[in-house]
């Protein structure tokens, strides 16, 4: 579902890949841009979501927010496993409606939060359980809203916050602990700064920013406490190592029916820490 840089870069390629999965049908509002798509797959370039839906047993979505939310429900009512991405809606009452639909459908649904997948990201989080951790500094930095493929206008809009935030609040609540307060300041279209409490005491700081000129996205945790100093820095790893983890486990959940953790509820709570950052 979609047709822009993302679907061409990761979707289609990656689903097409297999051996888990076949890319069987593209459906997007621009039909040329679909079939753009399609055809080096073999597959079909279809002519509404409807034929989507015809053509296969889950959808991948690579489109805007507010589109996801708009379509996620209606796949899921007609019994479709959901790959989404993040955020699931562009403010949390549709990030619910969309987790409510998979919910009371009962269908597969998982979240490419990109970094979850990767080997060293896994390993960071492993270690992280066993620290006792008082504090951590983090930011997820890039310029890609400045100009390229990715300056949308949904990010343009919302900026860092809603694009970059979850996953980055996703690390930290995993790595450290569930966050139950988060307060924000900064406008999130340059620069926003958040401060998190998590359930065990421990205090993190997130800096935010797609709007500032770095020849690479930077995406940096440090954990700090009575334990050695551990780090998690993506500028080393090779993100391509994530995608067929990913591809191989969403393919898993389907044909098991076994709910994933990096579901739609999981992305309705970051959607939530994300709204909270804005309610102050």
């Amino acid at each position: 579902m979609g047709a822009g840089p993302w679907a061409r870069a990761m979707h289609a390629r990656i689903l097409a890949a297999g051996p888990e999965t076949r890319l069987a049908a593209v459906w997007a509002r621009r039909t040329e841009a679909a079939q753009q798509i399609a055809a080096p797959y073999a597959a079909h370039a279809v002519a509404d979501f409807d034929e989507l839906l015809d053509h296969c047993e889950a959808v991948a979505f690579a489109v805007p927010p507010a589109v996801q939310a708009e379509l996620a429900p209606l796949a899921a009512k007609r019994g479709k496993a959901l790959l989404l991405e993040k955020p699931l809606g562009p403010d949390l009452p549709t990030a619910q409606r969309v987790a409510d639909a998979i919910a009371e459908t009962g269908v597969i649904s998982q979240l490419v939060l990109t970094k979850r997948y990767h080997p060293t990201t896994r390993a960071f989080l492993d270690t992280a359980r066993t620290l006792d951790i008082a504090g951590a500094r983090s930011c997820y930095l890039h310029g890609a809203f400045l100009g390229g493929d990715f300056a949308t206008g949904w990010r343009l809009e919302h900026g860092a916050l809603l694009d970059l935030g979850p996953h980055l609040l996703d690390l930290l609540d995993t790595a450290i602990g569930p966050i139950t307060t988060i307060r924000s300041t900064g406008d999130p279209r340059r620069w926003i700064e958040l401060t998190c409490e998590h359930a065990n005491g421990a205090v993190s700081q997130a800096s935010l920013s797609g709007a500032v000129n770095l020849p690479n996205a930077v995406t940096r945790v440090e954990l700090f406490g009575p334990d050695p100093t551990v780090t998690y820095d993506t500028a080393e790893i090779d993100h391509e190592e994530a995608w067929p983890i990913l591809r191989q486990e969403f393919a898993t959940a389907v044909r098991t029916h076994t709910p994933t953790a990096l579901d739609a509820q999981r992305g309705l709570y970051l959607q939530s820490l994300i709204e909270g950052a804005t309610q102050q």
